[in-house]
């Protein structure tokens, strides 16, 4: 896994592949009627490598912000 992240940050996008999700429609429960669309929620299910490369960019902007103090 550390090895797909390290190509994600060296070639500076990522994957298409990465970018993929699945989004299902999930029913609410107590309405009347569910041929409304407000009667449903969506989730969405994303790919775990994405989530893990945003994770540790997320961090590492974080860290560079505090350290150069651009968060005040």
């Amino acid at each position: 896994m550390a090895a797909a992240i390290s190509r994600a940050f060296a070639y500076g996008a990522l994957p298409a592949s990465y970018k993929e999700s699945i989004t299902l429609a999930l029913r609410k429960g107590g309405k009347k009627d569910y041929s409304l669309l407000s009667s449903y929620r969506p989730i969405v299910l994303e790919n775990i490598l994405a989530k893990v490369i945003e994770k540790v960019l997320t961090n590492r902007i974080a860290i560079v912000a505090e350290e150069y103090r651009l968060l005040l």
